[in-house]
């Protein structure tokens, strides 16, 4: 026997399009931060991201397994989107590691996956804030060796739709096809009457 339909056909229509990633309730508002982009200039993340489609991580050049695998999901799939619908989406890769990551290494990093792709560092304070801002436990470095330590953060990814909320996250795990079978869906998604 087939499933039956609820009355309110929009709300059919959201039951329809689930995501890969986690839905968040209530939605978590995008955080208001400054840091500097790779070029030197103050990036604010709000006012540079509104209108946009932003996902949102925390994480290091030299992790050594899950920076680099989100990096190339979300890569592959924005390069398989139409390039209107590629435009309307923002990533924004906040180090963890300002120490090492100074801006023409975090630009070099992020080449390699997508120039489109924004870094930004700042000093730990703001960098620390920022993630505070986000919800998102600060980072902590975990020493294994003289001048040599790993960057223990937060695994998952923001996605903040156009009405400047994260109804949806994206934990580690999260394959290309994924991101492509969502990206889609976050740039049409109307949250408004949820």
């Amino acid at each position: 026997m087939g499933q039956e339909r609820k009355p309110d056909a929009r709300r059919d229509d959201r039951a329809d399009a689930t995501y890969r990633g986690g839905l968040v309730t209530p939605p978590l508002p995008k955080p208001r931060f400054t840091l500097t982009d790779t070029s030197g200039a103050p990036f604010d993340f709000w006012r540079e991201t509104e209108g946009y489609v932003t996902l949102l991580f925390f994480g290091y050049a030299r992790c050594p397994d899950q920076c680099p695998l989100h990096m190339a999901n979300i890569a592959m799939s924005l390069k398989r989107m139409p390039a209107s619908l590629g435009d309307q989406v923002k990533l924004i890769f906040v180090t963890t590691d300002p120490a090492r990551d100074n801006p023409k290494v975090l630009r070099a990093w992020l080449n390699q996956f997508d120039k489109r792709f924004i870094g930004v560092t700042g000093s730990e304070a703001a960098i620390e804030a920022a993630q505070k801002a986000a919800g998102v436990p600060p980072a902590s470095k975990t020493v294994r060796g003289v001048e040599d330590y790993a960057v223990g953060h937060a695994n998952f990814v923001f996605a903040y739709t156009k009405d400047n909320l994260a109804h949806v996250i994206y934990p580690g795990g999260v394959t290309q096809q994924d991101w492509a079978h969502d990206l889609p869906k976050l740039l049409n998604e109307s949250w408004s009457s949820r």
